[in-house]
């Protein structure tokens, strides 16, 4: 059976557009927002995100999936924004978008459910989360843990409908024999980030993971290269999280990466390809590669 290539990109902070934020929004928690964004802005470079979406292009992957994190301050101005840069990754059929918490940060003035974004979350017909796009022999599960929360916290929530949505999605998917890569915005696994940054119905997830299974979960969030595992009915289950995808690396977060997963799932096994930015050059380099087999955990 022929590789599935899947590119993984991750919180690329996309610079705000001239107007982006109304006096309005400096009573709420984008003031918060907007002055973290005077420090740490410097750190998202255009020209590193088109870098890495010109790397992810060369390699010419089956699917590119994206963990979040588009916007910094939620409001319609980056939504519109976002569209447009999520246009030039190409047709929404090979894109999926899992929102983050920066695209949740606040609730008003911003669109209602994601909507200009609802054709790269979900195939039609599908109409709440968890999304699932079936693409030769990968189901992505597209899961969404952004929600708005109060001032100085960036946790994350799925509930508990979209859990027990996902409990029924999974059985199914797996008597369907498809590999089953999960989508999500905040780590699943503990201490990759603080628990201000958490997600905070982690342990219903993992839980019921260890019940019904997956082949892969991938994360944004962390700024941070992560590898981790959570236990399955039969083997590990390996979670994976890359920087943001245009952090130039001169803050405390390393520079921009994103890994090309080539999954085999007729051997049940997948390769990691990771490639990330010199800073040196400013061009993308391959770090290394490591393979995973599923049916071993």
């Amino acid at each position: 059976m022929q590789l599935f290539r899947l590119a993984h990109l991750s919180d690329p902070h996309l610079q705000p557009p001239a107007g982006a934020l109304q006096p309005a929004d400096f009573v709420s928690k984008r003031l918060l927002s907007a002055i973290a964004w005077r420090r740490k802005g410097r750190e998202h470079q255009p020209q590193v995100l088109n870098a890495l979406t010109a790397d992810i292009a060369a390699y010419a992957p089956d699917h590119i999936a994206l963990t979040g994190d588009l916007t910094n301050f939620s409001t319609e101005a980056e939504f519109a924004a976002a569209r447009a840069w999520l246009k030039t990754l190409g047709p929404a059929s090979d894109i999926t978008l899992s929102p983050g918490n920066h695209d949740a940060l606040v609730a008003r003035n911003a669109p209602d459910s994601f909507a200009p974004w609802r054709e790269w979350m979900e195939d039609p017909g599908d109409t709440a989360f968890p999304a699932v796009r079936r693409r030769g022999p990968v189901a992505l599960v597209n899961l969404c843990s952004a929600t708005p929360t109060a001032p100085w916290l960036a946790t994350g929530r799925l509930g508990e409908a979209q859990l027990a949505r996902l409990a029924t999605i999974l059985g199914q998917l797996r008597q369907e024999g498809l590999f089953r890569v999960l989508m999500i915005h905040h780590p699943p696994a503990s201490g990759v980030v603080s628990k201000r940054k958490s997600l905070e119905d982690a342990p219903a997830l993992r839980a019921l993971l260890k019940n019904q299974g997956a082949e892969l979960v991938l994360h944004g969030h962390a700024h941070e290269a992560a590898v981790s595992t959570l236990p399955g009915p039969s083997g590990a289950i390996a979670v994976l999280g890359v920087p943001s995808a245009s952090a130039a690396g001169h803050g405390k977060h390393p520079p921009a990466r994103w890994h090309g997963i080539e999954i085999d799932p007729g051997q049940q096994k997948m390769r990691v390809v990771a490639r990330g930015l010199s800073p040196q050059t400013g061009a993308f380099e391959p770090l290394g590669s490591y393979l995973l087999d599923t049916a071993q955990g």
